[in-house]
């Protein structure tokens, strides 16, 4: 039987604003390359980002009726999160929907489906993700879930997890540990401005990194 769960815990408005300074390849690394969603899924336009505790939605293939009702019950800066079984033939999601989204303040839509009208969710400045543009329409008839586990993208995704999107991709971090996780993504970003301002100045990468004994370690010799 179809369920819509409407009230989820959501971690703390500080925790989602930790982790959104950081990209998600950092994240995806520091959390032992973990979280990292299927890579076919990027945002429609270059430049979108997203950040926010996810929306969970499981529908049917070619069916947006239960997006529609999750937007409903969306609170701001919620992620919609819509799986349908990577059905991307079919544009679920365009302007009208959109600016009803981005009215009541929803940070993006993330989906395995396609989605259309790209220029005006990219001119209206809304975040999608998705595999791509689709102009077939959808129908409104097959009950489905929102705000339970559903897999996606190669990840089991929680109502309440935090998405995280930018043009390399998507990452989900799990609240419980986003804190953890924001500390070791800032140890990482500023190790890599150490090194790479070093780089800079000339140093060999190989030898910063200890690269050049790991080869010779393994085997790999130079016919200079």
């Amino acid at each position: 039987m179809a369920h819509v769960i409407e009230n989820i815990e959501r971690p703390d408005a500080s925790v989602v604003e930790a982790i959104s300074h950081f990209t998600p390849a950092t994240i995806h690394e520091a959390q032992g390359r973990r979280g990292a969603i299927a890579s076919r899924i990027k945002p429609i336009y270059n430049g979108m980002t997203v950040c926010g505790p996810a929306i969970t939605i499981r529908a049917h293939p070619g069916d947006n009726i239960m997006l529609q009702l999750a937007i409903s019950i969306a609170k701001p800066g919620d992620v919609l999160v819509f799986a349908t079984d990577e059905s991307s033939e079919q544009g679920c999601f365009g302007e009208v929907l959109g600016t009803w989204a981005q009215a009541r303040g929803i940070a993006g839509l993330v989906t395995d489906s396609g989605v259309r009208d790209g220029p005006a969710l990219n001119k209206n400045g809304f975040s999608v993700f998705s595999p791509g543009l689709c102009i077939k329409g959808t129908v409104k008839e097959t009950p489905g879930f929102i705000n339970q586990p559903i897999s996606f993208g190669g990840e089991i995704i929680n109502p309440g997890d935090i998405i995280v999107g930018d043009d390399d991709g998507l990452v989900v971090v799990r609240p419980h540990e986003a804190m953890e996780i924001a500390a070791e993504s800032k140890k990482r970003d500023d190790a890599e401005a150490v090194l790479m301002a070093k780089l800079k100045e000339g140093t060999n990468l190989l030898e910063a990194v200890g690269m050049d004994k790991k080869a010779e370690a393994k085997g790999i010799t130079f016919d200079r």
